[in-house]
């Protein structure tokens, strides 16, 4: 059985298929030809809430690298093809309180 991922910030990329890449502190375990299951939230559930499958994933990369080295592309890949890297990696210290020279695991996906 599949684990499960959050993206309860990126639901509607999920959802959408617009998002192939994600980045993410801990997953230090995660290898390429895993797959996971994009869920909606899967901590701090209330009661009687359950867990909401958006799309089965396969992961085919992972590497660490400092938050700044974000490209447009990946900013693309992430589902903000609006937003620069700059503004990238401020929502993502800004959200986690983090510095941008922190590292982070960059998991590159498909849809199953």
């Amino acid at each position: 059985m599949p684990r499960n991922m959050s993206f309860s910030m990126t639901t509607a990329q999920i959802k959408n298929r617009t998002k192939t890449v994600t980045r993410r502190f801990g997953w230090n375990f995660l290898k390429p030809g895993v797959d996971l299951w994009a869920v909606e939230k899967s901590m701090g559930l209330k009661k009687g809430e359950k867990i909401n499958r958006l799309a089965l994933i396969h992961v085919v990369s992972v590497r660490k690298e400092p938050i700044k080295n974000i490209s447009q592309e990946d900013c693309i890949k992430e589902g903000f093809p609006e937003m620069s890297p700059a503004d990238f990696v401020k929502m993502i210290c800004t959200h986690y309180g983090c510095q941008d020279y922190d590292m982070i695991n960059r998991i590159e996906f498909i849809y199953l």
